[in-house]
């Protein structure tokens, strides 16, 4: 009995202190990837601010074929809107909050099964080769100690999704 109590002790210990140091975490994380691609900024642009047009690219659409999307009623730029459940992508939803076009859009981004909330930003510059593409994406992962190690490792996590999307991205687009 002696040595449950010391187990037992010995756990709540344990999740006491990976809840403290969970909660001295920095809360903010933020993921950026970048690509030059050979293409008018117009096209680019088109690609990006059409909800619908991210199924030609996003890598998380072709990891799930059978992912429910559902668009808003606003087709381009601000007011856009998309939403989606997919059991191995999550269920989401994404809003398009600013737009510059040729140049900036800005997305809201909402994982309502894990109470985050996101903003990205996809920016164009002129390149030498073409266009500079940055994607970047960043957030607060709140007072939740186990988001805040999740976000510790948001940018191992998302970053190749981004490498890939835009990858994807350019050869849609250079072929």
């Amino acid at each position: 009995m002696r040595l449950l109590r010391k187990s037992l002790a010995g756990f709540v210990i344990l999740v006491a202190v990976l809840a403290i140091v969970g909660l001295l975490l920095p809360a903010h994380f933020k993921v950026e990837r970048s690509i030059v691609i050979k293409a008018k900024p117009e096209d680019i642009y088109a690609q990006l601010d059409d909800p619908k047009a991210w199924k030609a690219w996003s890598i998380w659409v072709r990891r799930d074929p059978a992912m429910q999307i559902a668009y808003g009623d606003v087709a381009h730029g601000v007011g856009a809107h998309w939403s989606w459940r997919s059991k191995t992508e999550g269920n989401g939803a994404m809003t398009f909050t600013a737009s510059d076009p040729g140049k900036l859009l800005t997305y809201k981004l909402e994982f309502p099964d894990y109470g985050m909330v996101s903003t990205g930003v996809l920016r164009l510059e002129p390149a030498t080769d073409g266009v500079k593409l940055t994607w970047n994406n960043e957030g607060d992962m709140d007072h939740n100690p186990m988001n805040r190690y999740m976000g510790l490792f948001m940018d191992k996590m998302v970053g190749p999704d981004f490498d890939a999307g835009l990858a994807q991205l350019k050869q849609n687009l250079e072929h």
